[in-house]
């Protein structure tokens, strides 16, 4: 449910995500080192096949974002990682549109940069359990704060989609949960094998 078809949205809200995204790609591939690049392209492939991971929900579905996990380990470079797959997903799945695609870009990302930011004021420690909080935390918020996105999206685009904009949210939150646990397990594993990825060293983490 966080991928939306064309058609459904007002101009402004296109324009709007559009000039957002933009700006998030444009800055986060300045801010991209080259040799960043494979593990941008791995995330976004990781992206890219979570959209297929599929949970019903009601009469809909929902899917895995990873978002949070996106932000924690790329920052602004969520954007285009979060560009592509998008894209790749819209044109061989046809999952959303891409008239809206600014839009779905703007609603995943920039959650995703928000989560970086709560990540690195949470783990500045280098505490192995409150690190690991912190990416559970980024984890199921990036969820959460996509799925407001869309559905102020929907909602600011005509009162008919009022109801699936309350239903967006509510649909979101057992993936919320999933993606909190999983996220919160991915950073733990590399807290113990390459722990340079999230910006320590191995002798910054600590278990006290």
């Amino acid at each position: 449910m966080a991928h939306i078809p064309d058609g459904v949205l007002s101009a402004p809200v296109l324009l709007a995500g559009a000039a957002v995204s933009l700006a998030g790609c444009a800055y986060g591939l300045r801010q991209l080192a080259a040799e960043r690049i494979p593990q941008v392209a791995l995330m976004s492939a990781a992206l890219f096949v979570a959209a297929l991971v599929h949970f019903p929900v009601g009469p809909s579905s929902v899917h895995l974002i990873l978002n949070g996990l996106a932000g924690i380990l790329l920052g602004w470079a969520a954007f285009p990682a979060l560009l592509v797959a998008l894209l790749l997903q819209a044109v061989l799945f046809g999952f959303g549109g891409l008239i809206v695609l600014g839009v779905s870009v703007m609603n995943m990302a920039l959650p995703a940069v928000l989560c970086r930011a709560l990540f690195v004021v949470m783990s500045r420690s280098g505490n192995r359990r409150r690190t690991m909080i912190a990416a559970g935390l980024a984890g199921g918020v990036g969820v959460m704060l996509t799925a407001l996105l869309v559905s102020l999206a929907l909602a600011l685009s005509g009162q008919e989609f009022a109801a699936v904009a309350k239903l967006v949210v509510f649909a979101h939150i057992p993936v919320a949960v999933i993606e909190s646990i999983f996220t919160a397990a991915v950073i733990g594993l590399l807290l113990r094998v390459k722990p340079e990825v999230l910006g320590f060293t191995s002798t910054e983490v600590r278990d006290e």
